[in-house]
C-alpha cells in the first residue's frame, strides 16, 4: 500500500471518482442514484468541497490515478444541523480490504479537527460487512437502522446509521 498516495482532490480526479461511483450505481444498493451521473453533474458535487472548512475531500490515488476518496458534506439543510456533517468513501472495486478506507477516513478527519463539528454521520446500505468494520475502525458507532428506506434492483434496502463524535 505504500504506492498509494491520499492528498486532497483535485479537478484531474473527476473522471476516475465517476468511473468508481457510477460502478456502485449501476451494480450495487450501496448509493440509491439509479442512473449513471454525469461528469457535469459529479462537477458540481466536487464544488461543494474545499482546501479548509467542514466540507473536504480527500482521494487515494496510486500515481496519478485516483482509486477512492472520502468526503465530508452538508447533514441536512436546516440550520440546527449546521456542527453535523455526512460523510462518504469510496474505492475502486478491486482496492478494498486493504486498510486504504481506515487511512482515507483518518486524513478527513484530522484535516476537520478545530473546525465546528459535533457529530459525523455515515449511512451504510446494509448488507455492507466493509463498510461497517471501515466505519467502526474509524470511530463510528451503529445507532439505528432505517428498514426498508430504499428501493433499488426491484428490492426494499435498509440503511444503518453511524455516528462518530467529532468534539
Amino acid at each position: 500500500m505504500s504506492d498509494v498516495t491520499i492528498r486532497r482532490v483535485e479537478p484531474r480526479d473527476l473522471p476516475a471518482l465517476l468511473a468508481i461511483y457510477n460502478h456502485y450505481v449501476v451494480h450495487t444498493p450501496i448509493t440509491f442514484d439509479l442512473e449513471p451521473r454525469t461528469l457535469a453533474q459529479r462537477q458540481e458535487w466536487l464544488d461543494q468541497f474545499a482546501p479548509s472548512g467542514k466540507y473536504q475531500c480527500f482521494v487515494a490515488a496510486r500515481g496519478a490515478q485516483a482509486i477512492g476518496w472520502a468526503c465530508s458534506a452538508k447533514f441536512k439543510e436546516k440550520e440546527a444541523y449546521a456542527t453535523s456533517i455526512e460523510t462518504s468513501i469510496y474505492l475502486a472495486p478491486d482496492e478494498g480490504g486493504k486498510g486504504l478506507g481506515r487511512r482515507l477516513y483518518k486524513t478527513l478527519f484530522d484535516a476537520l479537527k478545530g473546525e465546528d463539528i459535533h457529530r459525523a454521520f455515515g449511512g451504510i446500505t446494509q448488507p455492507n460487512e466493509a463498510s461497517v468494520a471501515c466505519h467502526k475502525a474509524v470511530g463510528f458507532e451503529h445507532i439505528g437502522t432505517y428498514r426498508e428506506i430504499g428501493r433499488k434492483f426491484g428490492k426494499f434496502w435498509d440503511v444503518a446509521l453511524y455516528l462518530r463524535p467529532m468534539d
